[in-house]
């Protein structure tokens, strides 16, 4: 089934549009949502069956560390250990487009834990996601929308002729012209770079 398609504007998006995908997304719903990035995969983290269609739909391994949306800083706390180091960087960073790997607390669902009990957290400088993870009052999955190795999707209508009949809803903020976030672990000793991203690597350290 064809999934519905609302045009938002991601720094002020309608109130009627964020209540919608709340309710899919509290019925084991996937959804499409623009980032400050890339076009994201939604589901909301308490729901196994949306974890594990996004799953199905990247067609990546289970236990592959899926990053997940939060508001604020208190909300990092309650899903990460947070040492005063990775604050500092953090609180350089966010809101913006990096994800931080941390220690997971046992807050986080066991479906998004790595055999190391790690989490991606990502605090997008993006209003319609704030409005979203708030309205759901718990945080949402972030996961790229997949492509090919060199390929990145930010056309709303070519990820719905790829995937339309895999998610529930589509917003659509017109097209992004971004990259991935860049990651960077915390979980250790010294900052490590996973991947170079759009955010400036030179605020980390």
């Amino acid at each position: 089934m064809a999934p519905e398609i609302f045009k938002v504007y991601p720094e002020n998006p309608h109130k009627r549009v964020i209540n919608k995908a709340v309710q899919i997304l509290k019925n084991d719903g996937v959804v499409i949502y623009p980032t400050d990035t890339v076009y994201g995969l939604g589901a909301g983290i308490l729901s196994k069956k949306g974890i594990d269609r996004i799953y199905r739909i990247k067609k990546i391994s289970n236990h592959k560390l899926l990053s997940f949306i939060v508001p604020d800083f208190k909300s990092i706390a309650q899903y990460a250990h947070i040492s005063n180091h990775a604050y500092k960087i953090m609180k350089r960073c966010l809101p913006g487009p990096y994800t931080f790997i941390l220690p997971a607390t046992n807050h986080v669902p066991k479906k998004l834990f790595q055999k190391r009990k790690t989490v991606g957290i990502r605090m997008p400088d993006n209003n319609l996601c704030k409005e979203l993870v708030n309205a759901l009052q718990s945080p949402i999955i972030s996961a790229s929308v997949p492509a090919g190795p060199d390929e990145i999707l930010n056309n709303p209508e070519e990820i719905v002729k790829r995937f339309g009949n895999e998610i529930d809803l589509v917003m659509d903020g017109g097209l992004l012209v971004s990259e991935p976030s860049t990651i960077v672990d915390l979980t250790g000793m010294d900052v490590e770079i996973i991947r170079k991203g759009s955010g400036d690597i030179s605020r980390v350290f």
